[in-house]
C-alpha cells in the first residue's frame, strides 16, 4: 500500500523574488556611484567594492529570472517542476563571487608593497552610504529560506562588511596617514567572505548530490517513526531536497498487520514528517507478514 503526500506551507516564492529584484536594483545603481568615488577617492577598497557589487548586480539579475523560471509548474519532462534551477544559480553566484574575490585579493597584494595615498574623508563620506545602501539589501535577502537566497546574502554580507572595513580604514587615513590600512582591511574581509561563500557552495554541491538537507535529521526522523504504535520497522529511507527549502521523503514502514488502524498510522507518520521540515513523502506500508515471506525486499 502506497502513501503520496504533499504538504504546502507558505514558501514565499513571490517574496523571494521581490527581495532579490530589491538588491539587484540597489546594487545596480550604487555601482556607478562606486566607480567615480573610487577614482576620486584612489582607494582599492572602494574600487574592489564597485568591482564586487558590478558581479553582484549580475548574479542577482540573474537569479531573478532563474527564480521566475523555477516557479514553473511541473510537466511530462519535469515532473518535480523546475525548482532546482535555484541551485544552478546559487553556483552561479558562488563562482562570480569566488572569482571575483581572488581578483581583488590579487590587486591588494599589489598595493600591499606600493602603498598609494588614499583620501581618508572620501573613503568615510562614501561608505556611510555603501554600509547603509548594502544592509537594507542584505537584511532583506537573509530572512529567505533557499540555497540561493543564501548564497546571495552572502554577496550583500561581504558588500556591508567591506564598506565597514571602508569606513574604519577612512577614520585612520584620515588621522594617519597610513595608506597601507586600506590594503589590509580589503584583504582581511576578502578572505572572510571566500570562507563563508565556500561554506555555502558545499551545502549546494551536497543538494544536488542529493544529500539531506542540513535542517532534516534522518536518525530523529526515523526514530520518531519507530515509536509510533504498530509501527515495527521503516527501512530504505531517502531524504533529499530539490532547492534547499522542499525536502524529499520516501520509505518502506513495516506495520503490524492489515487489521491495525492503518489510517492513524498514517496520520501519525505525516505528523513527524511535517515537524521535521519534510513537505513531500511518498511511503510504501508492508505488513510484518510480507517482510517475513520476502515480498517488501527489492
Amino acid at each position: 500500500m502506497y502513501n503520496h503526500n504533499h504538504s504546502h506551507p507558505n514558501t514565499g516564492k513571490g517574496d523571494r523574488k521581490q527581495n532579490i529584484l530589491f538588491a539587484a536594483i540597489l546594487n545596480i545603481c550604487f555601482v556607478f556611484v562606486e566607480i567615480i568615488a573610487g577614482i576620486l577617492t584612489n582607494s582599492i577598497a572602494i574600487l574592489s567594492d564597485a568591482l564586487h557589487d558590478f558581479g553582484d548586480s549580475f548574479a542577482l539579475l540573474s537569479s531573478y529570472f532563474i527564480e521566475k523560471k523555477a516557479e514553473k509548474q511541473k510537466d511530462s519532462k519535469r515532473t518535480f517542476g523546475y525548482a532546482r534551477l535555484s541551485l544552478f544559480s546559487a553556483i552561479l553566484n558562488a563562482t562570480i563571487l569566488i572569482a571575483g574575490s581572488t581578483y581583488i585579493l590579487y590587486e591588494a597584494l599589489q598595493r600591499f608593497w606600493t602603498p598609494e595615498p588614499v583620501s581618508g574623508l572620501g573613503m568615510m563620506l562614501v561608505a556611510v552610504v555603501g554600509v547603509a545602501i548594502n544592509s537594507v539589501a542584505y537584511f532583506r535577502l537573509s530572512q529567505g529560506q533557499s540555497a540561493n537566497e543564501k548564497v546571495l546574502s552572502w554577496h550583500l554580507l561581504e558588500d556591508v562588511l567591506g564598506w565597514a572595513a571602508t569606513l574604519v580604514a577612512g577614520v585612520i587615513i584620515y588621522f594617519t596617514d597610513i595608506y597601507l590600512v586600506d590594503t589590509i582591511l580589503t584583504i582581511g574581509y576578502t578572505l572572510f567572505i571566500l570562507f563563508g561563500v565556500t561554506r555555502n557552495l558545499k551545502n549546494v554541491v551536497n543538494l544536488l548530490m542529493q544529500g539531506v538537507p542540513t535542517n532534516v535529521n534522518v536518525e530523529e526522523v526515523e526514530s520518531k517513526i519507530r515509536k509510533i504504535v504498530n509501527v515495527l520497522d521503516v527501512h530504505d529511507i531517502h531524504i533529499w531536497s530539490l532547492d534547499g527549502e522542499k525536502a524529499v521523503f520516501t520509505a518502506h514502514i513495516t506495520i503490524l498487520n492489515w487489521n491495525i488502524n492503518v489510517l492513524s498510522v498514517k496520520e501519525q507518520v505525516k505528523d513527524v514528517l511535517h515537524h521535521s521540515n519534510i513537505e513531500h513523502s511518498t511511503i510504501e506500508y508492508e505488513t510484518k507478514e510480507e517482510c517475513e515471506t520476502g515480498h517488501c525486499k527489492f
